[in-house]
């Protein structure tokens, strides 16, 4: 009898609809894996951690003192989303998730955008062309390195100053930069766009822009091209088909990425992962969206974007082909019309969850 291959998740809902999401994407995963049988069985221990708002409202803290300790040797963390009106966003943000991502050097974040059948997009154009890109987003520096303060308060109302820098490095240029041109190697067009905005930055685009092209001479099979942030959004709306894979940093990205989502119908779609290439830390998979407190609670939340985050968590996991299954599965379930409120239909969280599971069985 062969003993399955078992992943140890840490499971993080954190707040809102981020709790009902995570829930649907594990109900998946657990019946993907009930699945599985022989040499290619597999299993899921998961272990919950109740950090978020609500751990704030009672301790003054969005997660455990010795967390990153608890999170460290798990195989990836499966995360739903982190915000509430009671606290401020800075302080929920920068005290979970992006603690986690920082501190286990997650600096790859791949977010794809997919247009699923079914799913009505507001850009025409996807009614007759193939589309499909990735966002690779630097996710470790950049806009987000977390470096500056405020100060001068002193003075008086109005008189306070606060300065937030960017920080550019070689390396994190380089590394992420690499990362997307490997992940072009691997899809059916080769090309990666390079995002920048070094007519107005001058030093750290500009090294972003010295870096592209340095790399790029490493890989001559991959198409090339590097594009003004403005011009970038401008193209996902009137060019996409010209799109593969986008590299940009971590602000830059991160709108870009939110952009493509919409376009291809909802925030709620759209799926992420944190990774940390070179697996000295656990890497953790996300949906986009955010905690949706005006529908938390009411069964009404998108699993799709949570679901998608699993599939990106089978392939770093080294399962492919379940990987695919589970992307089939969600195509199946939007072409059935199994569509929450975010798309247009009236499906319940539930009910598209256990679509999504007859998709896996049909």
């Amino acid at each position: 009898m062969t003993t399955p291959r078992t992943f140890r998740i840490a499971a993080i809902p954190a707040d809102g609809v981020g709790k009902e999401v995570v829930a649907a994407g594990r109900q998946v995963l657990d019946a993907l894996a009930a699945d599985s049988t022989g040499a290619d069985a597999f299993a899921f221990d998961w272990q919950e951690f109740d950090w978020g708002c609500e751990y704030y409202a009672r301790t003054g803290k969005m997660m455990a003192d010795d967390g990153l300790d608890q999170l460290k040797d798990f195989d990836a963390i499966y995360f739903g989303a982190v915000g509430w009106p009671t606290v401020p966003d800075d302080v929920s943000l920068w005290g979970l998730r992006l603690k986690i991502c920082q501190n286990f050097d997650q600096w790859a974040n791949i977010r794809p955008v997919h247009f699923l059948p079914g799913v009505v997009s507001p850009l025409r154009k996807a009614d007759g062309t193939e589309l499909d890109w990735v966002v690779v987003r630097e996710n470790s520096e950049g806009e987000y390195a977390g470096l500056g303060g405020r100060n001068l308060s002193g003075r008086g109302p109005g008189g306070e100053v606060a300065v937030q820098s960017s920080l550019f490095t070689e390396v994190g240029c380089d590394r992420i930069i690499r990362f997307a041109f490997d992940l072009a190697r691997t899809r059916t067009r080769r090309k990666v766009s390079s995002v920048t905005k070094s007519n107005a930055q001058q030093y750290g685009m500009v090294l972003w822009d010295e870096a592209f092209k340095r790399v790029a001479a490493e890989y001559p099979d991959v198409e090339t091209e590097s594009v003004l942030v403005d011009a970038m959004a401008a193209k996902f709306v009137l060019h996409p088909e010209d799109l593969s894979v986008v590299v940009a940093s971590n602000l830059n990205a991160d709108i870009l990425s939110d952009l493509g989502s919409a376009l291809a119908g909802s925030l709620g779609l759209a799926a992420s992962a944190n990774l940390n290439p070179e697996r000295r830390f656990p890497s953790m998979f996300e949906p986009v969206h955010g905690t949706a407190p005006d529908i938390a609670g009411q069964g009404l939340a998108n699993p799709i974007g949570a679901v998608g985050s699993a599939a990106l968590m089978l392939e770093h996991l080294g399962l492919p082909d379940q990987a695919a299954r589970l992307n089939k599965a969600i195509e199946q379930t939007t072409a059935a019309g199994a569509l929450p409120c975010d798309l247009g239909g009236s499906a319940t969280t539930d009910e598209v969850t256990k679509t999504l599971i007859d998709a896996l069985n049909p």
